[in-house]
């Protein structure tokens, strides 16, 4: 008996660490959002939702070394934040911009930084509202562009500069714009009067937010928008989709005094592992490769500030507007305390209002862990200390609407502004109780209504719909509502526990919006969302 008992030890001694590194391996596979090639070496990458389009290239990488590449992808805002996690579960980042890997206070030691590729923030504008509104052709500056922002004529589709990239440099460009180009932005630069009333005319302009670049092409793409900021690759993409469809294509036009530029770093995060360091560095070799660069090119990234290279030219097209030969110079981004500032009052006080429409679920199975997980989150939304942490934090004009719901809508609570009356709907979460069936159309459907009572143009409006279980009632009830409204506003939905995906993706389609995976983390799943709107 106790030679058995010895002979287990010994087993478990020499067999628990490769079982502990097997499920290691597991949960990052899990985690990752796209796995490439396969093999026993492993790189994993949390990286910018841009670089998907790059995947093919590293697929080949991957057959070619035999090794696995996990890629896992954030916005910005959140690489930072997961670069000053000490347990920080990655090998390398490859965030849209230098800027993020500078701005945090992250204790990692970030190694072998370089450049993949640089792509310019731009506007890609309709082209028969770009030749009606003189854009073709010439340069056009930030003023230009504010003029028919002011009059109504030109409205756009931008990612959120408090949580992506290209959302992050187009403000940040604006504001060099609209205050003379400084050689440097100041603190007390970002106090001043007219730069408060020029900023929020021009934010005024966005009719449809996002958290994600990526996202935004392909929202742009299945809506009916005029215009849209993004990086100048992604405006390639969308007009190469638009002319395969027959559609009207876009004209880019570059902001030439807010112009700012996206340099895709990818960095090594050393842990002393040399073999990882090796893998790391034959990647990197293999991207700046001329052969991978012309590859990555023909993405529409460029190469370098000068241009581009002659087989690649036709990808830049001139008849969309595009400058293969423009000589880029990147404006110098503002310290880390400017930064955020900066984003803070972009949050608080200069972009367009949001109006979110929180349908929550409280059926029966929500009991227990689901419903302490939904307080958990909404704690991180409605309690603005918490929502700080994450830009996230609302506006004075912010309305937010809460209608829980289970075979029925519980009640309407609405709260206006920032302050103590928008913290009392965390009060509401946590007295209700679960209990009930589930009918996440009606309580939807009481959404649109109450939206029926704001003039949307002068909000970003959204409703945002939590669910863990198969729905009863109408979506009949909720399409005649939604028709009826006459503005597209996106039903975003979290999924979780045993939630019908196939019920929450037909709303997105219908409203022209995504669902979020809500099961492993409810939390960030609600932070992601509210980076939408």
């Amino acid at each position: 008996m106790k030679l058995r008992r010895i002979l287990t030890c010994l087993l478990t001694a020499l067999l628990l660490p490769a079982l502990l590194a097997g499920c290691e391996a597991s949960s990052q596979t899990q985690t990752a959002d796209t796995v490439l090639g396969s093999g026993s070496r492993v790189l994993r990458i949390l990286s910018g939702s841009e670089n998907r389009e790059l995947e093919p290239i590293l697929e080949q990488f991957a057959r070619q070394q035999g090794t696995r590449i996990e890629m896992t992808y954030l916005g910005s805002l959140d690489i930072m934040r997961q670069l000053e996690r000490e347990d920080f579960l990655y090998d390398a980042v490859w965030p849209a911009s230098s800027l993020w890997l500078n701005a945090g206070e992250s204790p990692l030691n970030l190694k072998h930084t370089q450049s993949i590729s640089i792509t310019p923030v731009v506007f890609g504008i309709r082209q028969s509202l770009a030749e009606q509104l003189g854009f073709v052709g010439k340069e056009v500056t930030v003023q230009d562009l504010l003029g028919p922002i002011q009059s109504g004529e030109l409205k756009f589709c931008m990612t959120s500069a408090s949580q992506s990239n290209s959302g992050a440099c187009a403000y940040i460009g604006f504001l060099y714009a609209l205050l003379g180009n400084p050689e440097a932005i100041s603190l007390e630069d970002l106090q001043g009067e007219e730069l408060r009333t020029q900023m929020t005319q021009l934010l005024s302009g966005v009719d449809r937010s996002s958290g994600s670049s990526d996202w935004l092409k392909d929202m742009f793409l299945e809506g009916d928008f005029d215009a849209m900021v993004n990086y100048e690759c992604l405006i390639i993409q969308a007009n190469q989709e638009l002319e395969a469809q027959g559609r009207e294509t876009l004209s880019v036009v570059y902001p030439t005094d807010g112009l700012t530029i996206a340099d895709s770093p990818l960095s090594y995060v050393d842990r002393g592992d040399s073999q990882k360091e090796e893998l790391f560095l034959s990647l990197q070799e293999y991207l700046l490769s001329q052969e991978a660069q012309s590859q990555i090119q023909r993405t529409g990234r460029r190469s370098s500030y000068t241009g581009v290279a002659p087989e690649n030219r036709d990808v830049f097209r001139e008849d969309w507007g595009l400058q293969p030969d423009r000589l880029l110079s990147p404006i110098h981004m503002p310290a880390s305390d400017v930064l955020f500032e900066a984003l803070r009052l972009y949050q608080t006080e200069f972009k367009k209002p949001s109006l979110n429409i929180y349908c929550l679920d409280y059926s029966g199975s929500m009991s227990g862990e689901g419903n302490q997980q939904l307080e958990a989150a909404m704690e991180q939304l409605l309690i603005q200390s918490n929502a700080a942490e994450s830009l996230l934090q609302a506006s004075e004009n912010e309305v937010n609407i809460l209608i829980p719901f289970n075979d029925r809508v519980m009640g309407t609570y609405t709260a206006q502004g920032n302050g103590a009356e928008l913290e009392g709907l965390y009060t509401v979460v946590e007295e209700l109780s679960p209990g009930g069936g589930t009918d996440m159309y009606q309580a939807a459907a009481q959404g649109i209504e109450e939206l029926r009572g704001y003039d949307l143009s002068q909000y970003t409006p959204a409703v945002i719909l939590l669910t863990d279980g198969q729905s009863g009632g109408s979506f009949r009830q909720l399409a005649d509502a939604y028709g009826s409204l006459g503005s597209q506003v996106p039903i975003f939905s979290i999924m979780f526990g045993d939630a019908d995906e196939s019920q929450l993706e037909s709303l997105a389609e219908f409203s022209n919006a995504r669902v979020f995976d809500g099961r492993e983390d409810l939390v960030g799943a609600f932070r992601s969302v509210k980076g939408y709107n």
